[in-house]
């Protein structure tokens, strides 16, 4: 059996609706973006690459100079932020790298992430993550979110550090902002690393169930109880639920199926939390 690879989005969509999982990875049914979301997300890219070519010791001025909102954000952030931007010291620093890749093999499944940013030191670790939008209002939500569980955990499987001496923080950085960017920071520990593999096993036994069925049977994955994100769903008429919403299908039918699940992390947009 082909070994799958996963990533937060994919974890997060499995928990809150299987069914939306099955149409965008296994239907292939693509969702076309508004102009607003597509500006949003091209000016999140956008910061993301200057801070990668920042840590890469390239120069970043240009992406600036392009963007007077970019230079106005990245000045904040460098006030707000000044302790990562430049450390007083960095001789126990044993890795510092930006857009770090891990991968963790978990039974039939690749789990991939991608640390913005991971200072790693002799004693503990602490990974970056950049968000372009304002802070959400529910910090309890955020630290139940797979980004914040799965980095944590892969971190702690694919390393000799134990889970209390890491951390992920969150960075706020939203556009057209007064405001100095506002930053949540998670700690980690034992009693959380178990309960994460213990609700990873469950997610991804019933991952393979669905899959199993979908691929024989044709059997569809489940659905959720009708919540009220389902009013706003491009995929509402499709499962049958508020039909009266649209006039016509609002996602896209592709005629190129792909035989592996997830065939690259590129394609997947940042999604706020």
């Amino acid at each position: 059996m082909t070994k799958y690879r996963l990533s937060q989005q994919h974890l997060n969509l499995l928990t809150t609706c299987p069914r939306k999982f099955q149409h965008l990875y296994l239907d292939n049914l693509s969702i076309p973006t508004t102009s607003a979301e597509q500006e949003r997300l091209n000016w999140g890219s956008q910061f993301h690459l200057l801070m990668q070519q920042r840590e890469l010791g390239l120069p970043i001025e240009p992406l600036m100079l392009e963007n007077q909102e970019m230079q106005h954000c990245f000045n904040n952030f460098s006030q707000a932020a000044s302790e990562i931007l430049e450390p007083e010291t960095q001789n126990n620093i044993i890795l510092r790298q930006a857009e770090h890749n891990r991968s963790l093999n978990f039974n039939l499944y690749i789990l991939t992430v991608i640390y913005d940013l991971l200072i790693a030191e002799n004693q503990q670790a602490q990974i970056f993550d950049w968000k372009t939008y304002s802070h959400p209002q529910n910090k309890k939500k955020l630290a139940q979110n797979w980004q914040t569980r799965l980095y944590l955990y892969t971190l702690v499987e694919t390393s000799k550090y134990l889970p209390e001496t890491i951390s992920m923080t969150y960075w706020f950085i939203q556009p057209k902002s007064q405001s100095l960017p506002y930053k949540l920071k998670f700690y980690y520990n034992q009693q959380a690393h178990i309960k994460t593999e213990q609700d990873l096993q469950q997610i991804l036994d019933n991952l393979t169930y669905w899959l199993k069925h979908y691929q024989e049977e044709g059997e569809e994955f489940p659905q959720v109880q009708v919540l009220d994100s389902c009013n706003t769903c491009q995929f509402a008429t499709r499962c049958k639920r508020f039909s009266e919403v649209y006039d016509k299908p609002p996602y896209i039918e592709s005629t190129n199926i792909s035989d592996d699940l997830i065939s690259s992390l590129d394609s997947i947009p940042e999604i706020s939390i």
